[in-house]
């Protein structure tokens, strides 16, 4: 009996195994059980307390996009620094304009080298003003290609894509309006393409697809005569050429849309502002001239209770009520001024009077404001100087390492929103160049549809990169092509410049220098001692001149001369 109670005891505290539990393990307190990989919560249950849901990216777009779309066109609106964000994002990322660059292949139209460059540069003159006039680049003749740009990168910080239509004007609408191409670019607002979803017929978020996934036709609403309705504009032609222009970085391969660039950063924005709201109005109230006048003297309370007093301390009651009476009376002859004339003459006996400081706001205010720029900083994709212009801390190694970071974050902006929009521009426009034989092709517009990827293919140059010292950039620029690891072409590219352009420049001012009698600042020197293999750099070294024994370092009697006469020796001074 005794045993068989042992045993059912050992079960009753044996753990799992027969490993023995701890005491009291069954109560209150108890630890949660161990659990091994992802999502280990600690004690506290951190982990528990944010709840998440997962769906489809172009999901999550669809249903945040006009909320987020109208916080952000909010903040930016009634935000200097946004405002400023913005410009910077467009400073960086195209300066004035991304210069094209063509790069054709015609070889199979057998162009030499020399003729494509001539070809390339005829284009490019032609391009450049075209997209410099409003009357001939925009539908609505009032902005330039390069305005369209920045209308653009302002859009995709807020609305995250960026949509418009090429359109094209006949004869009859170009002598009406006086212009000479019929190529148009009409930017439209993002908010303009609808939000429906359909998938019966293959909409989301007024994009539609066919069976294999592909955009064919884009829905926008339109009002005409007071009427609100809705149009779909197919996204190309029968020949291939574009007719709709939508960017946006995606997220995921799903996404349909794109949505602001802002979205992640709204919450710590909105914290800022509040932040400094609440610490400007506290300092203007503190800031107020602030003073206090602490008295020692009777409460209503106090005299309340010397009336009470018994009949026979009267004596007592009105010895006291005399004594304060007269401070009350001597107190009253001074004044305490608090004006443009501060003046105090007298307090009361017990009175103190006392000035107060400012103390918002904190040591901790700027800690916490730059921990939330810097989040909306980052995702903008800008320095937080840029944000901020708060370069107090910065040194030398910071703002080369700051550049250094968001620079590859500046390239990718370029070649994923500005560039391709540029680029579908400058497509349809030189079809419509060669079509009407104002660009010259071997093989004509026929030769030249056969093969439009090959020709129409450019590079887009932006603005140079920031550098902090202007002198150790150069210098680095130039070991790297003595050392052959860079070319003229990229380091032209990474000032943005067209390495063609600089090229022709240099060589017309060049021989407008020689043609003048002049010495050209292009002209190397020694650069004929160069090409006979001479010396690079100064004169060439003279060899020594032998002058009998004295030419060893020697005497004649074999010992060693320590000095030389001048301008003799092995080592004379040139």
């Amino acid at each position: 009996m005794d045993r068989r109670r042992g045993n059912r005891g050992a079960s009753r505290i044996a753990g799992k195994g027969g490993v023995p539990a701890l005491p009291g393990a069954e109560g209150f307190g108890a630890r949660p059980p161990m659990q091994a990989g992802y999502l280990r919560d600690t004690r506290s249950g951190i982990i528990d307390t944010r709840s998440a849901i997962l769906r489809d990216s172009r999901d999550e777009i669809r249903m945040a996009w006009r909320r987020s779309a109208g916080l952000a066109l909010d903040l930016i609106n009634n935000s200097g620094r946004l405002r400023g964000a913005a410009d910077q994002v467009i400073a960086d990322t195209v300066g004035t304009e991304l210069v094209l660059n063509p790069q054709p292949d015609l070889r199979w139209l057998n162009y030499t080298q020399e003729e494509t460059a001539a070809w390339s540069r005829d284009v490019k003159a032609k391009w450049k003003r075209w997209a410099w006039e409003p009357r001939e680049c925009d539908a609505r003749g009032k902005f330039t290609v390069p305005q369209m740009i920045d209308v653009a990168l302002r859009w995709e910080m807020a609305f995250g894509e960026v949509t418009g239509l090429i359109t094209y004007l006949g004869a009859d609408d170009q002598r009406r309006l006086g212009i000479r191409t019929g190529t148009k670019v009409c930017m439209m607002p993002p908010t303009s393409l609808v939000q429906d979803t359909n998938e019966v017929e293959g909409m989301f978020q007024g994009v539609i697809h066919d069976p294999v996934g592909r955009a064919i036709y884009y829905r926008f609403s339109e009002r005409k005569g007071g009427i609100n309705g809705h149009k779909d504009v197919p996204a190309f032609d029968a020949d291939g050429r574009r007719f709709v222009i939508h960017v946006f970085d995606p997220m995921d391969a799903t996404d349909v849309r794109g949505i602001s660039r802002m979205a992640p950063a709204f919450r710590q924005h909105i914290q800022h502002e509040t932040l400094v709201d609440a610490t400007i109005q506290t300092q203007i109230m503190q800031t107020i001239f602030a003073a206090t006048l602490t008295s020692a003297s009777p409460s209503k309370e106090a005299f309340e209770a010397l009336e009470a007093l018994p009949d026979d301390q009267a004596d007592l009651r009105e010895e006291f009520l005399a004594y304060f009476g007269g401070s009350l009376t001597r107190a009253r002859d001074g004044q305490i001024t608090v004006s443009s004339d501060p003046r105090i003459s007298h307090l009361a006996p017990g009175e103190q009077f006392a000035l107060h400081g400012s103390p918002t706001p904190g040591p901790q205010f700027l800690p916490v404001s730059a921990s939330l720029s810097r989040d909306m900083a980052r995702a903008i994709g800008i320095t937080y100087g840029g944000l901020t212009m708060d370069h107090s801390n910065a040194t030398y190694s910071s703002v080369r390492m700051e550049n250094s970071s968001i620079w590859p974050v500046v390239l990718r902006r370029r070649e994923r929103i500005a560039a391709p929009i540029c680029q579908s521009i400058y497509e349809v426009w030189l079809d419509e160049q060669i079509a009407m034989g104002r660009v010259a092709i071997k093989g004509g517009y026929e030769a030249y549809r056969r093969h439009r990827d090959l020709v129409t293919w450019a590079l887009w140059q932006g603005p140079a990169k920031p550098t902090a010292d202007d002198l150790k950039s150069a210098k680095a620029a130039t070991e790297r092509l003595q050392n052959g690891t860079s070319s003229l072409a990229s380091e032209c590219a990474e000032l943005g410049n067209d390495p063609d352009e600089v090229m022709d420049q240099r060589r017309r001012e060049h021989q407008a220098y020689l043609d003048s009698g002049m010495p050209s600042p292009f002209a190397r020197p020694n650069a004929a001692a160069t090409e006979q293999g001479g010396e690079t750099e100064g004169e060439p070294e003279p060899k020594p001149t032998k002058r009998g024994p004295s030419s060893t370092g020697k005497s004649a009697s074999g010992k060693k001369n320590l000095r030389h006469p001048p301008g003799t020796g092995p080592w004379r001074k040139i």
